[in-house]
């Protein structure tokens, strides 16, 4: 009998040791990475994107307000426009340094801190008394903002595991498309029917339940050795980057000749030279420019750079033309271009489930051709388009845009170790930052020059020279007097034609600017070509996650 019971207390203690030797096994994997996860990836990247979403969206929200603001205050719009400024150049000085901070603080910590920051930075926004006051709160905001998108890609790398990339970046990038796009439809809204200031208290019930949320399901995530702060590589990548978003904010009022744009661009230029000499040459850069030796780092941000400047064009220009030559009102021009927006977000997740099935170059191919085609398509607009057919283009444009955003950003990091993976994320949202600014001031000095010259060709069209146009002129003005078919011209009859001068060239101009945006689309394709599918990055160990 004894030695039985010595036989089953023996089993005992050999299941209970491989039972202690799997949970060891189990614990260590877990936090291979520095990733300690306790709830579902389907869980967690709701909760990540929160933040991200607020931010994108309060950097298209609040032109909307810019009149209400501009009344409120009784300020001229010279004054106000640091609201805007002052969040750009903001972004472009912290986000930089969001990797090293996230590598020293931990990812989880860096996330929350940054969240807090911008949902307070939004307090103080909505209680703000003046313009300087509204300014400096807008900078705060941007400070939480700015740190909060690349740490938030960052997460997102090293949590997934690399076979299901596609899908999670997939729900990462609608942020990038929908929340830009949307915000004027909710900003008008709450504008027209609150008041402005609830474009920033908004954000406060949503940042408080994202930290709470953030505190719950967001796992453990640590850095990689941070090193020493590189001091110098901040100062020369923040004046860089301020100098450069200066200049592209402020060129189109200075002129782009103007002594001051161009000394900010010269400065710039210098102190770019400068960071990127250092970063090649110190041992603990602030953001490791080697990584654009990886082919599919540098294709797939190329392949991004270009795709946001065709995005920007539209989502710049259309609700232009709705509000100033189509006449309709901000809140009606915000609601047309919902629609498209949708489409992108439907989209966004089905091209991150391409992605991890056949790889980028496929869905980036089509999407391109298409992306490329619909803006081409966009040219045909004039004042007698129907709103409906504007809508129906800007919904293939922007679902081939959903097609190739999120295949091309999940190849461009799919090659990155982990522990780069929050510096090459930072170096991929400056990136796209500064290109979405060049690509609005190219596409409005070209818009400048072209509608100058149509203006000139309809003004010329017009003169008293021209008998064919004189007679209508004559006609319309009797019309406006009663007074039959008298030759003379009624006031009224030049503010007419001046309004339609304007209409007519700027709709010419933007169809030029449309055919000139979707050559230069079509050239993505090139880089598209090129990015390839790699299933585990460099030494990156496979990410755990408890389903």
């Amino acid at each position: 009998m004894r030695k039985e019971l010595d036989q089953d207390l023996q089993k005992d203690l050999e299941l209970k040791s491989k039972q202690t030797s799997n949970a060891g096994k189990k614990a260590k994997l877990h936090q291979s990475n520095g990733i300690d996860l306790k709830v579902s990836l389907w869980a967690t990247l709701p909760v990540l994107l929160i933040g991200g979403f607020m931010a994108m969206l309060d950097s298209s929200i609040v032109n909307v307000a810019i009149p209400s603001m501009m009344n409120a205050f009784g300020v001229t719009s010279d004054s106000i426009e640091w609201v805007l400024t002052i969040y750009m150049l903001v972004l472009g000085v912290v986000v930089p340094m969001s990797g090293w901070l996230g590598d020293y603080l931990g990812y989880k910590k860096f996330y929350l801190i940054s969240l807090i920051v911008f949902t307070l930075g939004s307090a103080f926004c909505a209680f703000a008394w003046n313009v300087p006051s509204l300014t400096v709160a807008r900078a705060i905001q941007a400070i939480g903002g700015g740190m909060i998108m690349p740490t938030t890609m960052a997460m997102v790398y090293r949590i997934t595991p690399r076979e299901k990339i596609g899908q999670a970046m997939g729900l990462f990038g609608m942020i990038f498309v929908v929340a830009p796009a949307i915000g004027p439809s909710i900003g008008g809204y709450l504008v027209e029917y609150i008041d402005w200031r609830w474009i920033f208290t908004i954000n406060i019930p949503i940042g408080i339940l994202g930290l709470v949320l953030g505190l719950l399901f967001i796992p453990e995530i640590k850095g990689a050795h941070p090193g020493k702060f590189d001091w110098w590589g901040a100062l020369t990548s923040a004046t860089a980057l301020f100098c450069l978003l200066f200049a592209l904010s402020e060129g189109s009022n200075w002129g782009w000749t103007s002594l001051g744009t161009i000394l900010l661009f010269y400065t710039s230029i210098a102190f770019f030279g400068i960071f990127i000499y250092h970063q090649l040459t110190t041992e603990e850069p602030l953001l490791d420019l080697r990584v654009f030796k990886n082919l599919n780092y540098t294709m797939g941000n190329l392949l991004l750079i270009i795709i946001t400047i065709g995005m920007y064009g539209a989502l710049f220009y259309i609700p232009i033309y709705l509000q100033a030559v189509r006449g309709i009102g901000a809140l009606q021009a915000g609601m047309l271009m919902l629609p498209p927006a949708l489409a992108s977000a439907v989209m966004m997740p089905i091209s991150g489930v391409l992605y991890d099935k056949v790889g980028p170059k496929i869905p980036v191919a089509i999407g391109i051709i298409i992306f490329a085609a619909s803006t081409f398509a966009l040219s045909i607009i004039d004042l007698g388009t129907s709103l409906s057919t504007i809508v129906e283009i800007n919904i293939v444009r922007s679902t081939a845009m959903g097609l190739v955003m999120m295949p091309a950003q999940s190849a461009l990091m799919s090659e990155i170790d982990s522990e780069k993976v929050g510096r090459a994320s930072s170096i991929n949202n400056i990136l796209t930052r500064v290109a979405a600014s060049l690509g609005i001031a190219a596409l409005t000095i070209i818009m400048g020059a072209r509608n100058a010259l149509h203006s000139a060709n309809l003004s010329w069209a017009v003169s008293s020279t021209n008998p064919a146009v004189m007679n209508q002129i004559y006609d319309l003005s009797g019309k406006l007097s009663g007074a039959g078919g008298e030759q003379f011209i009624n006031p009224s009859v030049y503010s007419i034609l001046g309004q339609k001068i304007f209409q007519i060239s700027f709709v010419q101009s933007m169809n030029d600017v449309f055919i000139m945006t979707s050559v230069v689309t079509a050239l993505a394709i090139i880089p598209g070509i090129l990015l390839k599918k790699k299933l585990w990055g460099g030494k990156t160990e496979k990410p755990i996650m408890i389903e």
